[in-house]
């Protein structure tokens, strides 16, 4: 019985009794030998083997590169540590070149020096034209600036404001007028005309005259007409300057703000259907809330430009009732024709 025993106990056992001891994962860089299926040992390939690579290229477990550097980027945008950290190797400046970018930042940023002071021109009693012959142009123009013959830019721009340039000189079908006058009688409350301007469609004066009194001036109003006893006493007789100014307006639209005024001093009349009047056309006056709108607000709020500012110019004044009603001649027009033919129908 012991001998059947141990001749058993060197009997191999069925498959269905095998009792494969517990397997360990191979530790990396040990044996390679992993139990097959059917309990045969073989050894396993490398992984990169398998896919076509090499374990010494890539060992299967290497330590992963650290985030930080796989996402660092240089200047030019190329991470660090890929073809960009041969970039820096090779010139080894890129650091230095943020440094510089960052200290250009900063000078575009710091505020420019400022200009110099411009000298002192004391000059008294000199006419400019003399020291710009003597010192310069740039010694005449502050000395200009100095005695207030320096041009006025804004002048200049509510000209270009109100004039269209390279348009016809000539009269046309519309025309603007206006009128400055001068007190007479006690106080100087009643008026007569002392000059008078008229412009065309596109602004351009085409008439402009000073009236000689025909009774005596008690007050110029000069801080508003602007009008001096040298500039009248010199001018045009009343009759002729009438008689002139009444065969321009003939047959031909007649532009002005409060334009009864004007008519007024000039003893003349005109067709009320060819006279358009920036004082009374409603659209005007609804726009600015106000029932006697001035030329000064309406040039203000309408066309945004300053007239008036300190003495009244004629011609300016005609230029801007003239500008106001190119702004809504085609309304205006159309409104006037459609209360023509209700006159008509009636």
């Amino acid at each position: 019985v012991l001998k059947q025993k141990a001749n058993r106990s060197h009997e191999p056992l069925p498959a269905c009794q095998t009792h494969p001891r517990k397997q360990h994962p191979p530790k990396a860089g040990n044996s390679h030998e992993v139990p097959a299926v059917n309990g045969n040992v073989g050894k396993a390939k490398p992984r990169n083997e398998r896919d076509g690579g090499s374990a010494k290229d890539s060992p299967a477990l290497a330590k992963p590169t650290p985030t930080r550097v796989a996402t660092e980027k240089n200047v030019n945008g190329t991470k660090s540590g890929g073809k960009g950290s041969k970039e820096k190797k090779k010139s080894g400046n890129i650091l230095q070149e943020k440094g510089d970018v960052k200290h250009k930042r900063r000078k575009d940023e710091e505020p420019a020096e400022q200009q110099p002071k411009e000298p002192e021109i004391w000059f008294d009693d000199v006419d400019p034209k003399d020291i710009e012959a003597a010192i310069g142009p740039e010694a005449a123009k502050i000395a200009r600036k100095n005695l207030g013959l320096e041009p006025d830019r804004h002048k200049k721009s509510v000209e270009q404001a109100l004039v269209k340039e390279k348009a016809s000189e000539g009269l046309t079908r519309a025309v603007a007028m206006d009128c400055e006058m001068v007190g007479v009688g006690p106080k100087g409350e009643d008026s007569i005309v002392a000059r008078v301007s008229i412009v065309n469609q596109f602004g351009k004066c085409v008439y402009d005259k000073y009236v000689k009194p025909t009774e005596e001036v008690t007050d110029y109003r000069t801080a508003v007409s602007g009008i001096r006893p040298e500039n009248i006493n010199t001018g045009e007789d009343f009759k002729t300057v009438q008689k002139e100014v009444a065969d321009i307006l003939k047959g031909r639209i007649l532009v002005g703000h409060a334009l009864r005024n004007d008519l007024k001093v000039l003893f003349l009349d005109h067709p009320q259907k060819k006279i358009r009047d920036t004082q009374r056309y409603k659209p005007f006056r609804q726009r600015v809330k106000t029932g006697r709108p001035s030329l000064k607000l309406l040039c203000e709020r309408l066309l945004d430009v300053q007239v008036q500012t300190s003495e009244h110019c004629s011609i300016q004044d005609a230029q801007a009732a003239m500008r106001l009603y190119t702004l809504e001649k085609k309304k205006w027009e159309a409104a006037v024709k459609n209360k023509s033919n209700d006159k008509n129908s009636k």
